[in-house]
Parts: structure tokens; C-alpha cells; sequence
């Protein structure tokens, strides 16, 4: 398993629009598909990065952390 995630494409007159399954909040949008794919891929670059920095903040000092590959 690696980064994977669905993307939901769909076409709205000239634009195209995408949102992700698995991340909420994450969409894009683009003239093109490949636009709107690239538009995409930041978003949920984006997400992710802010929850992990948000989830961060809360871990007690005392706790350990350790990494865990999955894949």
C-alpha cells in the first residue's frame, strides 16, 4: 500500500472538478484533468500536512513516539 487515494472526477461545462473519498475537504478543480488532478494532489498534501502538525500539538510530553511504516 502506498499514498493512494481516489479521486472523484467529474466534469462541470468547461471546468473539471474533483474531490477525494478518503480525505474530506480535500477538491480540486482545473480547466483540464490534469489540472484539476494537480489541483487535487496539493489539497490533500495540504490536509494532511495540517492535521499532522495539528495532531502533534496535542501529544503530552512524556510520551514517546515511535514510526510506523505501513506498505
Amino acid at each position: 500500500m502506498r499514498n493512494e487515494f481516489t479521486a472523484i472526477v467529474e466534469q462541470d461545462g468547461p471546468w473539471h472538478i474533483a474531490y477525494c473519498a478518503e480525505v474530506p475537504g480535500a477538491n480540486g478543480q482545473g480547466a483540464t484533468r490534469e489540472e484539476c488532478l494537480s489541483s487535487l494532489r496539493e489539497a490533500i498534501a495540504l490536509i494532511l500536512e495540517h492535521r499532522r502538525e495539528e495532531s502533534f500539538r496535542s501529544i503530552p510530553p512524556e510520551a514517546k513516539q515511535e514510526l510506523v511504516v505501513v506498505g
